[in-house]
């Protein structure tokens, strides 16, 4: 059995391209019957960036209603928040005392902000260590992480690794599983969809704003009778990335042959959200109006991650002599 560890940040509501490039392909790997997978909502770091604990609490419940909604199975599987189990805090300042400067100081974390040192916090700084902490707490096996987040994994293996060779054996050293995930899914103005660029495609919002939503991708100032080339569409590209084989095709047919308007298109791509994530959608929606079942998800997940953690944080300790 492979122990699977992966995090995401509560940094806002959950949208299309976390979707289909990190939660959707993890909650499949955690239904492999040999998988024992931890997956964790990272709100501490997200404290990097958000300060006002009422928006970080609802991005807490917003992200753990979206994992359950696309479905995460919390019973036999171990989902917590990175808070609340502490040792994860006293863990990364042990191995803040063994991580040398200069190697921080080459994460990029930390290096695409220092055009403006004065919005750089000590956390930010030390993101990759508690990162480490956050995998090596738990022995984890198998890490999934996109292309971004290469560096900070091998970061924790250099960590581990060093900790290993000056103590003995006392880390799991995990392995990376570059997910091999869509590269970019398309934002509303064709770049990367992120919420540091406003242009994300919300699923879980209601059936008007998401249309409104879905009508504010840009494209190209075609006029309705003229072919339209869908390789160069930024709605096509969404519509190819969760439509059936046949829908797509039926849709590229509809683009080259003219007489066929973007907003057709978008209208398509709105109607094609709503079949395909409708039982999402409707889990979503119930969960965020159950906050205290939620809670209760989360605390019996916690319970289990405090186990290993405490086990793992003891077998530091003694290393080190405390």
């Amino acid at each position: 059995m492979a122990r699977i560890l992966t995090g995401i940040q509560s940094s806002g509501k959950p949208h299309l391209g976390n979707l289909l490039g990190a939660i959707i392909p993890a909650i499949q790997l955690s239904e492999v019957e040999c998988n024992d997978s931890y997956f964790f909502i990272a709100d501490l770091h997200s404290l990097t960036t958000i300060k006002d604990p009422e928006i970080r609490k609802a991005n807490i419940n917003s992200v753990a209603a979206a994992w359950i909604a696309c479905g995460f199975d919390t019973e036999k599987n171990t989902f917590y928040r990175q808070s609340k189990v502490p040792e994860v805090c006293e863990l990364a300042w042990i191995l803040n005392c063994f991580s040398p400067f200069p190697m921080l100081a080459n994460a990029h974390s930390f290096k695409d902000k220092t055009e403006k040192l004065s919005d750089v916090n000590a956390g930010l700084f030390v993101y990759p260590v508690l990162m480490a902490a956050d995998i090596l707490l738990y022995d984890a096996e198998i890490v999934p992480v996109g292309k971004d987040q290469k560096q900070h994994l091998e970061m924790t293996r250099d960590i581990g690794i060093s900790f290993n060779k000056k103590f003995g054996d006392t880390f799991i050293i995990p392995e990376p599983q570059i997910t091999s995930q869509i590269e970019i899914v398309p934002g509303t103005d064709g770049k990367k969809m992120s919420k540091s660029y406003k242009n994300t495609l919300d699923i879980f919002q209601s059936d008007k704003k998401l249309r409104k939503n879905i009508m504010s991708i840009q494209t190209d100032s075609l006029n309705l009778e003229a072919p339209k080339n869908p390789s160069t569409c930024n709605v096509f590209k969404l519509y190819e990335l969760l439509g059936s084989e046949e829908e797509i095709q039926a849709l590229r047919k509809s683009y080259l042959k003219g007489n066929y308007g973007y907003g057709n298109a978008k209208q398509e791509l709105f109607e094609l959200i709503l079949r395909k994530f409708a039982k999402e959608r409707k889990t979503y929606e119930e969960l965020m109006s159950r906050p205290k079942l939620l809670e209760k998800m989360l605390s019996q997940g916690e319970s289990k991650a405090s186990k290993i953690a405490h086990s793992v944080l003891s077998r530091v300790k003694s290393k080190i002599g405390f």
